[in-house]
């Protein structure tokens, strides 16, 4: 018997090896793997003739995410924009000449046409996405939010004409049930939701300290 030898060159003839991508995911991420898997209401035992359960998550998952909300509201000629109210500004009114539609500015809220009806998922479903078998730390939710531009002035005055808004990546980090409203922060350039030092947001950013 022989003792096995490795070569030098191992490294480049592993690589050399290599048939294809791979599909383990490589990227760095701060939202747990489940939180991206759409609903389905499908049984877990297969019925002959019908895809596995499995398959159907996965192909609605690549659906889902070659939707835009943006670009969808845009192909129905709606400016993501101007669904945010503004101050009145009576002195800057612009003529009527100059508009497309009307003179007046948009005044009801978004919440006022809020409908829940066909949600798939309740907003504690939603948060129990953060949740990893095994852990008792929740981490966000990815999602998407209209959010302005401008953080200091979107924060001191969110009427403010000189914001613009934009559909944002975000991390939701929590839900308040009396407000009925989510707290979301924005992700960096690398789609992590980091706090000030660097370190994840967990659990709705809550700490020991409070």
């Amino acid at each position: 018997v022989t003792k096995f030898k490795v070569p030098a060159s191992f490294k480049s003839l592993m690589e050399d090896q290599m048939v294809g991508p791979s599909t383990e995911i490589l990227a760095e991420s701060d939202f747990p793997e489940q939180s991206f898997k759409p609903k389905v209401q499908m049984p877990f035992k297969r019925v002959p003739g019908q895809n596995p359960r499995k398959v159907e998550v996965e192909r609605r998952r690549r659906l889902y995410l070659t939707f835009d909300i943006a670009e969808l509201l845009a192909s129905k000629g709606i400016d993501s924009n101007q669904l945010m109210p503004r101050h009145y500004d009576p002195d800057n009114m612009p003529p009527i000449e100059e508009t497309k539609h009307s003179v007046f500015p948009i005044y009801l809220p978004l919440q006022v046409f809020d409908n829940d009806e066909f949600d798939c998922r309740t907003p504690e479903e939603w948060m129990s996405l953060g949740l990893e078998p095994g852990s008792s730390d929740r981490k966000p939710v990815p999602g998407k939010a209209l959010l302005p531009t401008d953080d200091v002035l979107g924060h001191e005055d969110p009427k403010s004409q000189d914001l613009i808004y934009k559909w944002i990546d975000v991390g939701v980090l929590d839900y308040d049930k009396e407000t009925d409203l989510y707290l979301v922060h924005k992700t960096d350039e690398k789609g992590l939701v980091r706090d000030e030092e660097g370190r994840p947001i967990i659990n709705g950013g809550r700490t020991p300290e409070g």
